[in-house]
């Protein structure tokens, strides 16, 4: 435990609260016995400073001056509350989740809250405190509809001589109020959109309150906050694309064609992901190329992702014009059922279809003159069987793919999100190929992930770091009966270069070979590895054939 006893020796006796906080969670976390990560820090060094920090104050109606204070923070274990009065100049200890009170004279004061992290980093924050002994008055309440979380209310008071309030949002079995402070927003999210009364009470030190009572209409949001779901990464071969991020896209030459609808369509951005919005869509084409229809007889499914507050039906028409009429010339599927306010992936068999799917030229979506977003409107086929792991392979470019637990397929301890891997776009592109003559190699581009340990100032994209920059020679053994795969060259890897079977880079050193167990799936088109880097440590890979 060298790398902690140095952190220990660094602090004073006054950190010793967040020391015994770290020693306390990291116990709870993992056993400080166990070989491989008792020595392996790159969490601490990793951690943040908290933030958000803040504090609510409770003031009791008695004319005491009582306020309790209740600090809060991410990533905070304990805080020190200075009271802001000159009458207590040493700070009062709190720990996470809990409180601290005290009786003020009347006057305004200026609390000062420092949040702790686990690892001793600190933040610090102020905020005003107000203890008066007279009647709250001069109440303006403001009351907005959330932009981002549908029938979420938000309410904010100003007031003289106020220190919190209470609002009491109307809505039936419900008469528990939402604290806030004066200068801060109380919320919350109604099962129904619909009109409430709203009551707010205003609060200081004083025995009477005051109070403000008015209607309003908390509204459902329209429009989806977040993109649709990342389609799973499939061989080009295997997919053919009509809108999406995630492949290329076949040319569409109209888009909403003049066919005597009512809908009008726009292409928005949602959370950074192109998205047709339908308005009053009653039926709409989609036109590829009339020239140079498309083959869709080798696909089996047709997928888009729809998502609507309103809208009653909804289906889909693949319409193939080389042929004069019939039901070959074209064919609708209804979605069976319509599910609001969120995200729907829909996957219709081909089979359900009586189109000849031989060349296609136009697709049409038709409902019930709703409003209708999608996304991912795509064709594809089950992956082609392939053989063993010849070929190209690349972690697949979705959340989970890449994760660490005390356990195998475990992400307990860190699962990238679908944010980081759009961050780590240079990781993603990363190739490992396996060639029929058991040669092996990484392919990295000009660019690959980077983390400190490689003598880096920061984690980032940059240029590949020697040995693990794809050096030439190495080879590959898959033993299909024992499940196993061994990379061997220094600096080969599969996944991430700092796990291995002896522990982590940099507190190991560079290995001649690694050993990692595989499983195919998909027809051999996944493989999910996972390594135990030293013991209890599990890395999990999801690559995809490409």
């Amino acid at each position: 435990m060298g790398t902690k006893s140095n952190i220990l020796k660094s602090k004073n006796m006054k950190n010793i609260k967040f020391i015994f906080g770290f020693v306390c969670l990291l116990a709870i976390a993992i056993s400080c016995t166990v070989d491989g990560i008792d020595d392996d820090t790159s969490f601490i060094n990793s951690a943040d400073a908290p933030a958000n920090v803040t504090a609510f104050y409770n003031i009791t109606q008695d004319n005491t001056g009582l306020v309790t204070i209740t600090p809060n923070g991410d990533g905070a274990v304990s805080y020190d509350i200075y009271y802001g009065d000159s009458a207590t100049a040493n700070p009062a200890y709190v720990a996470q989740g809990k409180n601290t009170s005290h009786i003020y004279k009347e006057g305004t004061y200026t609390v000062k809250i420092i949040a702790f992290g686990i690892t001793g980093l600190q933040t610090e924050a102020t905020q005003s405190l107000v203890v008066s002994f007279k009647a709250p008055k001069n109440l303006v309440v403001t009351i907005t509809n959330d932009l981002a979380i549908s029938k979420k209310v938000n309410v904010t008071l100003t007031a003289d001589f106020a220190t919190m309030f209470d609002v009491y949002f109307g809505e039936t079995g419900n008469n528990t109020p939402v604290s806030a402070n004066i200068d801060k927003i109380a919320s919350y999210v109604y099962s129904q959109a619909g009109t409430y009364t709203i009551r707010v009470v205003a609060k200081s030190a004083a025995i009477q309150t005051a109070e403000k009572s008015q209607s309003f209409d908390a509204t459902a949001i329209l429009q989806p906050t977040a993109a649709a779901p990342i389609p799973p990464a499939r061989r080009s071969g295997d997919v053919t694309s009509i809108f999406s991020n995630a492949y290329t896209n076949v040319n569409v030459s109209e888009w909403n064609p003049g066919w005597g609808q009512s809908t009008k369509l726009f292409n928005i951005d949602i959370a950074g992901n192109n998205t047709l919005k339908y308005v009053d869509l009653n039926y709409t084409g989609i036109v590829t190329d009339y020239g140079n229809p498309t083959n869709l007889s080798d696909k089996t499914f047709v997928h888009f992702d729809y998502w609507t507050t309103d809208a009653t039906s909804l289906a889909f028409k693949i319409v193939n014009t080389t042929i004069a009429s019939g039901p070959t010339k074209e064919s609708e599927v209804a979605v069976s059922s319509i599910q609001l306010g969120e995200w729907v992936s829909v996957n219709i068999p081909l089979s359900s279809f009586t189109t000849n799917m031989s060349a296609i030229t136009q697709m049409l979506f038709v409902s019930s003159k709703a409003t209708v977003f999608i996304d991912n409107l795509y064709f594809y086929k089950e992956a082609t069987p392939s053989s063993g792991l010849v070929g190209t392979w690349k972690i697949a470019p979705e959340a989970g793919s890449l994760k660490v637990g005390p356990s195998s397929g475990s992400g307990e301890w860190f699962s990238i999100s679908a944010t980081q891997v759009t961050e780590r776009a240079c990781f993603y592109d990363d190739t490992f190929v396996f060639s029929s003559n058991g040669s092996f190699s990484n392919v990295l581009g000009s660019e690959t992930w980077l983390e400190k340990w490689q003598g880096v100032a920061a984690d980032g994209c940059g240029a590949p770091v020697a040995p693990h920059n794809g050096p030439a020679g190495a080879t590959y053994l898959y033993d299909a009966v024992a499940n196993t795969l061994t990379i061997t060259g220094k600096g080969s890897y599969i996944g991430i270069p700092k796990a291995n079977n002896a522990g982590e880079l940099d507190k190991v050193p560079v290995p001649n070979s690694i050993v990692y167990k595989v499983t195919l799936t998909d027809n051999n088109n996944t493989m999910n590895v996972v390594i135990e880097s030293g013991s209890g440590v599990f890395w999990s890979y999801k690559l995809v054939r490409i």
